[in-house]
C-alpha cells in the first residue's frame, strides 16, 4: 500500500521554507527536527529517526548529510529518502517543489534515494 509523503525538516533548513510549505499546502505534513528533540544531533541520528517514523528528510546540508546516508545504506540500514536544498535557492521554489512532490508521488518512491531541490 502506498502512503503519503511526510517531511522532516533538518535543523539547518530555513524556517521560511517550512512556513511557506505549510502556507501553500496546509494538509502536507512537515515537521521540524527541533520539534522532535533533534537539535544538535548527528546526521546519523536524524536519518535514524526519520527512517523509524517514515519521514523524508529535507536539508540544506549538502556536504555531510549525503555522506551519512551513504554510510547508513552501506551498513544495510534504510532511509525514507533525502531531499537536498542548496542554501542559495529561494524558499518559495523549495516550498513549491515540496508541495509538488507531496501531491504527485508516494513516500515509497523516495526510500533510499537522494534528490536535489528545487525540481
Amino acid at each position: 500500500m502506498m502512503s503519503k509523503i511526510r517531511f522532516l525538516a533538518d535543523e539547518d533548513l530555513r524556517r521560511s521554507i517550512v512556513l511557506a510549505t505549510r502556507r501553500l499546502e496546509p494538509a502536507l505534513e512537515i515537521i521540524r527536527g527541533q520539534d522532535l528533540g533533534l537539535s544538535g544531533k548527528t546526521d546519523a541520528d536524524v536519518l535514524e529517526l526519520a527512517s523509524v517514523h517514515g519521514y523524508v528528510v529535507v536539508t540544506h546540508d549538502i556536504a555531510t548529510m549525503p555522506v551519512a546516508l551513504d554510510a547508513r545504506l552501506r551498513s544495510g540500514l534504510h532511509s525514507g529518502g533525502l531531499l537536498l536544498a542548496p542554501q542559495f535557492k529561494s524558499s518559495r521554489s523549495i516550498a513549491e517543489s515540496l508541495v509538488l512532490i507531496w501531491s504527485a508521488s508516494e513516500s515509497e518512491e523516495y526510500i533510499d534515494r537522494v534528490f536535489y531541490l528545487p525540481l
